[in-house]
């Protein structure tokens, strides 16, 4: 299948941006631009926003009317190095309203500041918060793990560390394979390079070492058996696609309840955009039912 209109005209204009890799590549500025880029943008009213300090960690929570009981734990992509709750503050509003779920956006650590275990151990730790405040907070269990992109594999990382934890879990075209031995990083690699990918593992990993640990690289995971019901969503336009599309086949082989979807026509990177691509909110849609349906 072809790139659809939009995803081609995404990819065009990103042609002509500076590559990670490159020795002038400026990642504060890149944050920068990222941060006042959605901040232009529109956003959904949410009956209630509150900034929080889930023990240093910080983290935004969203509460939509008539909220129903639950809460959803939201790790925001960025290759691990981008992004933040600002970034992401218009798709967790949305994913509040569509889900009438409250909804917690986690500020963790990046690098290359903070390496690797940095962002697994803060989820960690909102975790723990989550457990002595959620009661006073009104956002009692089911706790479900939500991610893109870098943050599905924090949010995969944190079900696999914390086994019985989450109801569900929602993986949208999930970061997980730092060998990229997958052949769509050479067939699917559409306004997403590999060199990219890579200098992403690069910059997480503290150490070689590091790479080969199942908390950094998930599908060598040996509790993938203990996940529950799982969504993972992936483009089929991105060399990430076999990866998770390899994740959701070893789940169904461990006899975990799985629910595999690839958009087609689609790029790593859709889902955030619903300006942009039309399937955007079709799958904010999708994730909100998934989620719903594991009271």
């Amino acid at each position: 299948m072809a790139l659809y209109p939009e995803a081609r005209r995404a990819v065009e204009a990103a042609a002509a941006d500076l590559p990670v890799w490159t020795e002038a590549y400026d990642v504060d500025a890149a944050r920068a631009e990222a941060r006042a880029l959605a901040a232009s943008e529109p956003r959904e009213e949410v009956a209630e926003v509150r900034d929080l300090d889930a023990d240093g960690v910080p983290c935004r929570l969203y509460r939509p009317e008539g909220a129903v009981p639950g809460l959803v734990v939201h790790l925001h992509g960025g290759g691990f190095v981008f992004h933040d709750v600002d970034v992401h503050d218009a798709s967790a509003r949305r994913l509040a309203n569509r889900s009438g779920l409250a909804v917690l956006s986690v500020d963790y650590r990046r690098p290359p500041e903070h390496k690797f275990p940095a962002a697994p151990d803060d989820v960690d730790t909102v975790l723990a918060w989550l457990d002595r405040h959620a009661a006073a907070l009104g956002v009692g269990r089911p706790t479900y793990a939500h991610g893109d992109s870098a943050g599905g594999n924090l949010a995969l990382v944190a079900a696999l560390r914390h086994p019985g934890r989450f109801r569900a879990v929602a993986l949208i075209y999930p970061l997980l394979d730092p060998t990229a031995s997958f052949d769509s990083y050479r067939t699917a690699a559409d306004g997403f390079d590999p060199r990219e990918a890579a200098w992403y593992w690069e910059q997480y990993a503290a150490s070689p070492a590091d790479l080969a640990n199942p908390d950094l690289a998930p599908l060598t995971h040996d509790r993938l058996a203990t996940l529950p019901p799982t969504l993972v969503v992936t483009a089929e336009h991105d060399p990430l696609r076999d990866e998770g599309e390899r994740l959701a086949l070893e789940l169904a082989e461990h006899g975990v309840e799985v629910v595999a979807t690839r958009y087609l026509g689609q790029v790593h990177g859709f889902w955030r955009h619903d300006r942009v691509f039309t399937a955007a909110e079709p799958l904010m849609v999708q994730v909100a039912g998934f989620l719903r349906l594991h009271p």
